[in-house]
C-alpha cells in the first residue's frame, strides 16, 4: 500500500508505518497547490496531512486514493464533501492533542492578564515600564467559561481549577448533573457563559453550526475587559464584530487560530485582527508539541493497521449518519457463486438502490444469509422472482425499517 505523507511528520510514525509494509513516500514541504500534481505523479492509496489544506482537485487527482488521515482532530482543511462524492474514507486522531491545546490556552489566559509578549517587546527594544505592566487582575478567582467541554475542554477545566479559577461551561452534552459532578457550574446557552465568565475560551469543532458562534451578540453578553480565547478555528469567530468589541468594551484575546489562514507552513499572513494591540496571538501551533505528534503518530498507524488487516477505517468522520434505506430484504442461500447477482440483478430491473450489504456465514460455510438494505420496496413479482430463480436460494423475506 502507497502512502504519501504531505506534511512533517514524526519519525516513530514513519517508521511503523513501513513496518506494516506500506512505501512511504514523506514530502513535507509540498505547497497545497502542488499536491494535485503530485497526487497524479504518485497515486497514493492513502494521503496523511496535518494542518495542509487538500483540496477537491488534490482528491480527485488521486485515481486510487481511498483513505485520506488528518494527523489531528479538526478537519475542515479537507474537502471531505468531494471525498465522499468519490468514495474516499477521511479519519482523524480526536484527543490526542487535548493536553497541548490546554497548555496553549493557559498559557494565552496568562499573556492577556500579564501582557508578557508586550513586556518581552518593550524589553527587548530597551524600554522600562514596570508602572505600566505591575498592573495585573491575577486569575485566582476568576470565573473562566468553556464553550465546548470535549476532551480538550476539560482538559482546560483541571488547569484552570489549579489556577484556584472558578469554571462555568456549555456543551451539547453537558447536563446539569455532570457539571455538578465536575465541580463547575452549568449554563443553558453559550449567551450564558459569555454573560458570566471573566475568561471564555472557545474548544468547540468548526461546523455550519458553529460558525460566526463568537458574533456580535455573544461579545456584547461578555463583561467590560473581559479576555477571550480561541484555539479551535478562526470561522467560529465574526473577525469584524471582535474589532468592533476590543475597541469598545476593551476586550483582550488570545488567539491561536484566524480565517484566511495560509495553506502552507509558512508564508505571508496579513490579518487585522492579528495585528491589533488587543490581540496576543501565535500561528495555530496549539497541537504542535512533540509529546502531542508522537501520541498522534501512534494514531496514524493504529487506524492504518486497522484498514490493512481489517478493511475498516477506525475514527471515520464522513460515514452516513442515518441511510435513506426503508427496507431490509434478508436471503438465506446455499454458498454457491451467482446467488447474490441473481438478487441484485432482480433488484436492479425494478430500479431499487442498494445502500448496505452484508452476509453472514452460518457454521461449516454450507449456508449464507444476506442482508440487503433497499431504499424502497420491491414488489411481489420482483420477490417470487427472487425465490424461484436460482435453486440455491433458501427463503426471501422482507421487513421495512422503523425510524425513530
Amino acid at each position: 500500500m502507497k502512502v504519501l505523507i504531505a506534511e512533517k511528520f514524526e519519525k516513530v510514525g514513519v517508521d511503523g508505518l513501513k513496518e506494516l509494509g506500506c512505501e512511504v513516500i514523506h514530502n513535507p514541504d509540498v505547497p497545497a497547490e502542488d499536491l494535485p500534481a503530485m497526487m497524479r505523479e504518485i497515486e497514493p492509496d492513502v494521503l496523511i496531512v496535518r494542518g495542509k489544506k487538500v483540496s477537491g482537485d488534490a482528491i480527485k487527482a488521486g485515481t486510487r486514493l481511498g483513505l485520506i488521515i488528518r494527523a489531528g482532530a479538526g478537519y475542515d482543511s479537507i474537502d471531505v464533501k468531494t471525498a465522499s462524492s468519490m468514495g474516499v474514507f477521511v479519519a482523524n486522531c480526536p484527543g490526542k492533542n487535548s493536553i497541548a491545546v490546554a497548555e496553549l490556552v493557559m498559557g494565552l489566559i496568562c499573556s492577556c492578564d500579564r501582557r508578557i509578549p508586550d513586556q518581552t517587546a518593550d524589553l527587548r527594544a530597551g524600554k522600562w515600564n514596570k508602572k505600566e505592566y505591575g498592573k495585573a487582575r491575577g486569575l485566582h478567582g476568576r470565573t473562566l467559561g468553556i464553550v465546548g467541554l470535549g476532551q480538550i475542554g476539560r482538559e482546560i477545566m483541571k488547569r484552570a481549577q489549579a489556577f484556584g479559577m472558578k469554571v462555568v461551561a456549555w456543551s451539547r452534552n453537558l447536563t446539569t448533573e455532570e457539571a455538578e459532578s465536575l465541580g463547575i457550574g452549568y449554563c443553558a446557552t453559550p449567551l450564558e457563559v459569555a454573560r458570566l465568565a471573566d475568561v471564555v475560551s472557545i474548544n468547540v469543532a468548526a461546523t455550519a453550526d458553529t460558525e460566526n458562534l463568537v458574533n456580535a451578540e455573544f461579545l456584547d453578553a461578555m463583561k467590560p475587559g473581559a479576555y477571550l480565547i480561541n484555539t479551535s478555528r478562526g470561522k467560529v469567530v465574526d473577525e469584524q464584530a471582535l474589532l468592533a468589541a476590543i475597541e469598545k468594551k476593551g476586550l483582550r484575546c488570545g488567539l491561536d487560530v484566524y480565517r484566511g489562514e495560509p495553506g502552507s507552513p509558512t508564508g505571508e499572513f496579513k490579518s487585522e485582527l492579528a495585528q491589533h494591540h488587543g490581540v496576543y496571538g501565535t500561528h495555530h501551533i496549539g497541537a504542535s508539541t512533540d509529546q502531542a505528534q508522537i501520541a498522534i503518530a501512534h494514531e496514524v498507524i493504529r487506524i492504518m493497521s486497522c484498514f490493512i488487516a481489517e478493511h475498516d477505517v477506525h475514527n471515520c468522520v464522513n460515514l452516513h449518519a442515518a441511510s435513506p434505506a426503508t427496507h431490509v430484504l434478508s436471503v438465506r442461500h446455499r454458498n454457491r457463486p451467482g446467488v447474490l447477482s441473481h438478487v441484485f440483478r432482480a433488484i436492479a430491473e425494478e430500479s431499487i438502490n442498494v445502500e448496505e450489504v452484508e452476509n453472514i456465514n452460518y457454521h461449516g460455510g454450507e449456508a449464507t444469509c444476506a442482508r440487503v438494505h433497499l431504499v424502497g420496496c420491491p414488489n411481489e413479482s420482483t420477490l417470487q422472482r427472487i425465490r424461484t430463480g436460482n435453486e440455491n436460494i433458501i427463503s426471501v423475506t422482507l421487513r421495512p425499517i422503523a425510524k425513530g
